[in-house]
């Protein structure tokens, strides 16, 4: 691979390593001031929350997910010099993968695609088509969150669900409903896609660079980046298209912040609100009844559409600094 197509960030930046079947994953982080105060609890929550094997409604792959600390960090504290983490692989089962060499590629996935673009590649588990590469985002996550709550301690980012197929999550019952869906899923070999609410709290004013670094556009890369991401919505999203515009931009329907938080494409202090859409996990029938996949891709995926909006926020944050004197 060339062309920097690992890495995202422009000052403060992600470079991600490793395959689903490997030794290890990892991640580089650069650009990261020094001095920030290292909160290992932040990180292993993170990892955590994608981790699978972490209930009966995800992966039964069993990864313990501990990381190890290589460099940029002494005594709790930031170097300022590149942060390098591993997380070793444990539970790998490549045989399960050894009929794709015999029977072809999967439907959905992108085994396939991956030998044809580089005519060498590794079949297990996808390789870095995975979605264990995102492993790499949330450790990287998690430091750009340390970072950007030291200076901004309101700060705050969470993701949501707010559908998962045609589940809604404010109807009555909707987390017993859902458990019963997947648990049904994962014995007959179906899966849903679902769609995510991200809110960005008490954002710094200001973020967002014009005109190819907007904060919408950098965010709508960060999340579409995501493996399973079909579609991201700003604000009032599709619906905006729709309206007409001297209601649109009215006073009185702007307390209901239909831009997002987000004009011009820089932010404007309010909350920043996105949805995105997943689609349904691709392996299905008899490839999802033998092998270990997710019913469910959305529900690990939280907490990587938080790190990459941490990540997006760090590196604005620092890109700022440079618009004044």
């Amino acid at each position: 691979m060339s062309l920097r197509s690992n890495s995202f960030g422009n000052v403060f930046s992600l470079t991600s390593f490793g395959e689903s079947h490997g030794p290890a994953m990892g991640a580089v982080i650069d650009g990261c001031p020094a001095g920030v105060v290292f909160k290992e609890e932040i990180m292993q929550d993170f990892l955590n929350r994608r981790r699978p094997g972490s209930s009966s409604l995800v992966s039964a792959r069993n990864e313990t997910d501990a990381p190890q600390i290589m460099s940029g960090v002494f005594e709790n504290k930031t170097l300022g010099t590149p942060i390098a983490i591993v997380v070793q692989n444990k539970d790998q089962k490549s045989e399960d993968y050894e009929a794709l060499k015999k029977n072809g590629f999967r439907q959905g996935h992108a085994d396939d695609l991956w030998l044809s673009k580089f005519s060498h590649s590794d079949h297990r588990g996808g390789g870095r088509a995975s979605g264990r590469e995102t492993l790499a985002r949330v450790l990287a996550g998690s430091v750009a969150k340390m970072f950007c709550t030291q200076l901004y301690p309101e700060l705050r980012v969470d993701a949501q669900i707010e559908s998962v197929g045609v589940l809604k999550s404010h109807e009555e019952s909707f987390d017993e409903k859902l458990s019963n869906l997947l648990m049904d899923a994962k014995k007959e070999g179906k899966s849903y896609g679902g769609i995510a609410a991200l809110k960005i709290s008490h954002p710094p004013q200001s973020l967002g660079e014009p005109i190819f670094l907007k904060f919408k556009s950098e965010m709508a890369k960060a999340l579409m980046s995501v493996g399973a991401v079909v579609g991201v919505e700003l604000g009032a999203g599709f619906e905006s298209a729709l309206a007409e515009g001297s209601i649109f931009h009215s006073v009185q329907n702007n307390e209901s912040n239909p831009y997002g938080g987000i004009r011009g494409g820089i932010t404007t202090g309010e909350d920043v609100l996105f949805r995105i859409a997943v689609k349904p996990t691709s392996s299905v029938l008899d490839v999802a009844k033998q092998g270990r996949h997710d019913p469910c891709i959305l529900l690990r995926a939280l907490v990587v559409f938080e790190a990459m909006a941490w990540l997006v926020l760090a590196d604005q944050i620092l890109m700022r600094r440079l618009n004044q004197l």
